[in-house]
């Protein structure tokens, strides 16, 4: 009866596997890129995000890029299972959506700058899915660690669903929430782009830019951009 379902609905908490209490399987000790530890504890300096933007090996190579980022890793987020696998994750029945987890610098790129690349890389008007990857484990989704981020993620959401609607998009469909437990998954997805360069990756922005980085989000709340400077961020973003 349940694998009748689409997979495109979200499960209950008392629909969800019951998990494991302890992860099954090893991760990495070091990120394949940029060669810091990819498990906490991390240096008490940085800062930590959590995005889902469909297929999580895609998304991970968008971030290990960014300057000030000094390590990522792929995993389960925003789900009702405990300890995970990527098998249950697929099932649709864990919750979890696939996620990557930035740590950060903040001296070195802010939290809006994460954002920034998160609503680009992306899009976030889609629901369920990501391209042709269907299915609740590739929604949208924030997770933030405090109030700060919340507010930055629900002011650069207004302010990108401003720009997406002025270029023919519709609502941004984004979960944003508190973040709970991040799950690593299995080490062979850890920085997967980078162990196999051609290798999928289902992401395809909209092609509009985010207006947080010409830093037209006022007063923390309103979006003053004009329909001059929204055209020219189509064409040149």
């Amino acid at each position: 009866m349940f694998f009748s379902r689409h997979k495109t609905k979200m499960i209950t908490p008392t629909e969800a596997l019951p998990g494991q209490e302890q992860r099954t399987f090893a991760v990495p000790e070091r990120h394949a890129v940029l060669d810091t530890p990819l498990n906490p504890p991390f240096p008490e300096d940085l800062n930590t995000a959590v995005f889902g933007l469909g297929c999580f090996w895609g998304a991970e190579r968008k971030f290990w890029q960014i300057d000030g980022v000094y390590t990522t890793a792929v995993g389960y987020a925003g789900g009702f299972t405990p300890n995970p696998t990527y098998g249950e994750v697929c099932s649709g029945r864990t919750g979890h959506t696939e996620a990557v987890l930035v740590v950060f610098d903040p001296e070195k790129v802010s939290y809006r700058d994460l954002l920034a690349v998160f609503w680009e890389a992306h899009d976030p008007t889609q629901g369920m899915r990501q391209g042709n990857d269907v299915g609740t484990q590739y929604r949208s989704a924030i997770y933030f660690a405090d109030d700060e981020q919340r507010r930055a993620a629900e002011e650069t959401r207004d302010a990108y669903e401003e720009a997406l609607r002025g270029a023919g998009y519709g609502s941004i469909s984004t979960e944003i929430a508190p973040a709970g437990p991040f799950y690593y998954a299995e080490g062979y997805h850890q920085q997967y782009l980078h162990k196999v360069p051609n290798g999928y990756c289902g992401l395809d922005g909209t092609g509009v830019s985010c207006p947080v980085r010409l830093g037209v989000i006022v007063d923390s709340v309103e979006l003053s951009l004009t329909d001059e400077a929204l055209d020219l961020e189509r064409h040149c973003g």
